[in-house]
């Protein structure tokens, strides 16, 4: 009997040491490339610490655009990307560098202006006959230039358009936020996600003027780096915060996320 209470005494106490050492070990790092709309938009801020705490787990964001993004998973210099740009994507699995993709959320483009509207865009019947009329009134454009989704999705409208910009348009090479300040500075036209847009909203002075286009639709998605092709990566550590971002908690901490009573993004993996 007395052996007995000294065997459990002795497992409990090295119950207890296994979870402290748990609780006091370093975390494991794992690099996230994503866009800078994720970023600048606050989502990250919510979305990763509940993950970190849970599984001892620190995400070390890496935030460009998605075309560099998908470059760094490419080179195998990250574990996992949260991008948006649908074709980009494609390829990236199609090559054999990303496995697991999934679905985690969308918003939308807009396109956002001065308040007096110089190319008249407000009102129209697509946004390729928005872009039209500001190419037409030679009003200023601002193009973020970095080949990020935004940037894909703008040069796309351009084509449809069968317009090649010119003197009025200006390639800022920077990611979302600092294109904006750019943009109102200026006072020109620019390209933007909504979720970054409210989160600037109240440092600009540029307004919504064209906007629910289906052809503005912008899914993300978030895909684990191969680690077929790459050993080093932190494959096991991906997959546990693909799990996250499409759980039930991930997503609903995603659909609740807000800025001055506006949805950023709205969950895609449950519904």
């Amino acid at each position: 009997m007395k052996k007995n209470i000294i065997f459990r005494v002795i497992f409990i106490l090295s119950i207890s040491l296994l979870l402290i050492g748990m609780v006091h070990a370093e975390p494991v790092h794992l690099k996230l490339a994503t866009t800078t709309s994720t970023l600048d938009s606050g989502l990250l801020d919510v979305l990763l610490p509940p993950f970190e705490k849970l599984y001892n787990i620190k995400v070390d964001v890496i935030a460009v655009g998605t075309g560099a993004a998908i470059k760094l998973g490419v080179n195998g210099d990250v574990d996992i990307i949260l991008t948006h740009d649908p074709d980009a994507e494609d390829k990236f699995v199609q090559d054999g560098y990303g496995v697991n993709r999934r679905d985690v959320m969308y918003n939308d483009f807009i396109v956002l202006g001065p308040s007096n509207d110089p190319a008249k865009i407000k009102g129209m019947k697509n946004v390729v006959s928005a872009f039209s009329n500001i190419a037409y009134q030679q009003a200023f454009f601002v193009s973020r230039g970095d080949a990020s989704g935004t940037d894909v999705k703008e040069k796309i409208i351009w084509q449809i358009a069968g317009i090649k910009p010119e003197k009025w348009y200006m390639e800022a090479g920077q990611g979302m936020g600092a294109t904006l300040q750019i943009a109102n500075e200026k006072q020109a036209y620019v390209l933007c996600d909504r979720g970054t847009f409210l989160a600037y909203k109240d440092k600009i002075e540029l307004d919504v003027l064209y906007e629910r286009d289906p052809l503005l639709f912008s899914p993300y998605r978030i895909i684990a780096v191969n680690p077929a092709l790459y050993s080093h990566v932190k494959y096991m550590e991906a997959m546990q915060l693909i799990a996250w971002v499409t759980s039930v908690e991930g997503q609903k901490i995603i659909g609740e996320y807000k800025i001055g009573g506006g949805t950023l993004f709205y969950p895609m993996a449950i519904k």
